[in-house]
């Protein structure tokens, strides 16, 4: 990998956590991820129009998909409403993978090796870890639960759009109308859920959403750009440092209080997440 790729992925990982940090620090969070999602609607639409368009055998995991996205936005709204950034993100991101790595064992044809193994084990001392200091530090014990649905939502849609893409045989066009139909699942649930009200009038609360996704997107981007130059598996090991960038971004920004076990069970995470992706 050369040094610009490698530098580009890296970009990637905190275009991730700036997203989740803005999604984060807005005044509704359930609100600021209902602009995120229509602005996703046409992003996915100059995408995938631009393509051939998907065979019909291709429509139900574009929908699968989809609604998997709800309940992984709205479990990730619900922890950032009860919890820290550098609490929520490490868990919800960290957790996905070894959810993955467990399930396709079991389910799948694919198969595990031993630094695999290893992987899942440092990843699961380390999703303890984080775990256990909300305890220690007396913070809202509900964001644990909503932010492991999170992480059981990733993992599930990471399945879904793998064997997607496969069975689409156009993995960009694919990514592109499941941004549409998760755009369009999110926002239409949403509204008919809590009303027009949840939606913010003022300007701030608008760029703040827009932008955030843009760099949802921009983050995606990249990583598909940069597994064109580098193996896939490097590439998405490296994205994997924006658990540690929403660490920072929580700690310098936010004011967050950040305890040793904290930095901690953050590297063991993040070195969980590099053992099973390489």
């Amino acid at each position: 990998m050369s040094f610009g790729v490698f530098m580009a992925v890296i970009g990637a990982a905190f275009l991730h956590a700036l997203w989740n940090a803005l999604i984060k620090v807005g005044s509704s969070k359930v609100g600021g991820m209902v602009i995120l999602s229509i602005t996703e609607i046409p992003i996915g639409l100059a995408i995938g129009l631009a393509s051939p368009i998907p065979a019909p055998e291709v429509w139900p995991w574009v929908i699968a998909a989809g609604c998997t996205h709800f309940f992984y936005k709205s479990f990730l709204v619900f922890a950032y409403e009860r919890g820290d950034l550098s609490r929520v993100y490490p868990i919800a991101r960290g957790a996905a993978p070894m959810v993955v790595a467990l399930v396709g064992f079991f389910a799948l044809s694919d198969a595990i090796t031993g630094h695999e193994y290893l992987g899942i084990a440092v990843l699961g001392c380390g999703i303890f870890l984080m775990a256990r200091g909300v305890f220690s530090q007396a913070e809202d014990r509900r964001l644990l639960p909503f932010a492991l649905g999170s992480a059981c939502a990733t993992a599930t849609y990471t399945i879904i759009d793998g064997l997607g893409a496969r069975v689409s045989g156009d993995a960009v066009a694919y990514v592109a109308w499941v941004f549409v139909a998760d755009g369009v699942i999110f926002t239409t649930v949403t509204l008919l859920w809590k009303g027009m009200g949840v939606l913010p009038h003022d300007r701030k609360s608008w760029g703040m959403a827009t932008f955030a996704s843009a760099a949802s997107y921009g983050s995606y981007a990249i990583a598909i750009w940069a597994m064109t130059f580098a193996p896939l598996a490097v590439v998405a090991a490296l994205r994997e440092t924006s658990i540690l960038f929403a660490v920072l971004i929580g700690w310098l920004v936010f004011g967050e209080r950040m305890t040793r076990e904290k930095a901690v069970a953050a590297l063991v995470i993040v070195a969980g997440v590099l053992l099973t992706r390489l």
